[in-house]
């Protein structure tokens, strides 16, 4: 009787998987933010710097 008790109360209260995928997840969701802000910085300055050519040609400075 005492060991269905313990089962069913570690059924109820025991380690969940779902905190951990939720976990994962965010970390997954960080590292994607942190790759696309990284790839936009780098296609803005090529954008930046290829404007400026086009504007130095164009005599603006």
């Amino acid at each position: 009787m005492l060991r269905l008790m313990v089962q069913h109360l570690l059924a109820i209260f025991g380690p969940k998987e779902e905190g951990q995928a939720l976990t994962e997840y965010g970390l997954i969701l960080a590292l994607i933010a942190v790759v696309a802000i990284g790839a936009l910085i780098a296609i803005g300055l090529a954008v930046s710097g290829t404007l400026e050519d086009i504007a130095g040609n164009l005599g603006g400075s």
